[in-house]
């Protein structure tokens, strides 16, 4: 069973997707189906692959395994988040309704299991179930009282369910260069940009100027720019000092590289890349390289001043 597993390993190390699947079921099925790390790896390459099939034989055949509650609780939140995932990607609603149902076990198992009521939200938002979804998310806030970046997402989530279905950007929470602390839903209302680039990458380098042009041009507007870099030199030193040399004004993270927090979130696999964010926290555009994004985010900049408008007009109005 260790040889097949290590072959899948190898198979892994190669991109070879398709045989690294086939090892890693091998090996399970070697092993007497009782191989937790096979059917974790068969869990991430279905859902890379889109072999949700495989995925969720490994998630039930976890189940059936796990013997401690705390253990068969995770496993049924697993198989939940899988087909969360197959749903929303599929957009299909027999997936989503078997995740509700695994929410529901696993919160009926342990009811302070506070993802799990995040994650029914979830998918009973995706089933248009808005009521219901807004009850859940309520759940979590109530078990989940420390500020965080899945409680400020389900307060947005609270007030506009809909969101749910939207093409939200990944949320987050960063320390920027000088020590602030921001998230994404901290910046709702604004436009945010979202940059990824690094110091030795040529593109981005000549992407500069223009990113500068459009920090000028936008100063006055509704609009946040965050630029992330993906140097993970062990000292910050070299990142610094190019942001200070190139009068980088606006809002500096470090990600530590392809592997970071940020580029995970974003899939980013190319740089320079940008995204664009509207005021609700809803993806608008994506660009790789150094395309002209200028017009977009003048669209969406005046979007955002007349929702900051909208509630001083109420209030003149007597509403």
């Amino acid at each position: 069973m260790l040889n097949t597993y290590t072959d899948g390993i190898e198979f892994l190390r190669q991109h070879d997707r398709a045989a690294a699947m086939s090892a890693f079921k091998k090996a399970d099925k070697q092993d007497g189906g009782h191989c937790a790390a096979c059917r974790q790896r068969i869990l991430d390459l279905g859902e890379k692959t889109g072999d949700y099939k495989s995925a969720d034989a490994a998630a039930q055949e976890a189940i059936e395994d796990a013997q401690a509650p705390a253990a068969k609780a995770d496993a049924h939140m697993d198989r939940g988040m899988l087909l969360l995932r197959e749903g929303v990607a599929n957009k299909k609603q027999d997936p989503l309704v078997e995740a509700d149902k695994e929410f529901k076990t696993v919160v009926g198992m342990n009811p302070k299991y506070s993802s799990a009521y995040f994650a029914d939200g979830l998918a009973l938002g995706h089933m248009r179930q808005d009521d219901a979804a807004k009850a859940e998310f309520e759940q979590f806030i109530q078990i989940e009282t420390k500020a965080g970046v899945e409680r400020a997402r389900a307060e947005r989530y609270i007030e506009r369910p809909d969101l749910v279905r939207a093409r939200m950007a990944p949320a987050f929470a960063v320390a920027t260069m000088d020590g602030k602390r921001i998230s994404l839903d901290d910046l709702t209302g604004k436009v945010v940009l979202m940059d990824f680039w690094a110091t030795w990458c040529g593109p981005c380098r000549e992407a500069l100027p223009h990113m500068q042009k459009i920090a000028q041009k936008f100063k006055d507007e509704p609009l946040v720019i965050v630029s992330v870099s993906l140097d993970n030199d062990a000292n910050d030193q070299k990142w610094r000092t190019f942001v200070a040399q190139n009068q980088m004004t606006w809002l500096q993270v470090r990600d530590g590289g392809w592997t970071g927090p940020l580029a995970t979130g974003f899939g980013v696999n190319a740089i320079p890349h940008t995204f664009t964010i509207d005021a609700d926290g809803v993806m608008q555009d994506e660009h790789i390289g150094d395309e002209s994004i200028e017009r977009k985010l003048k669209k969406l900049c005046e979007q955002a001043r007349k929702l900051q408008e909208a509630p001083k007009a109420a209030v003149a109005a007597g509403q």
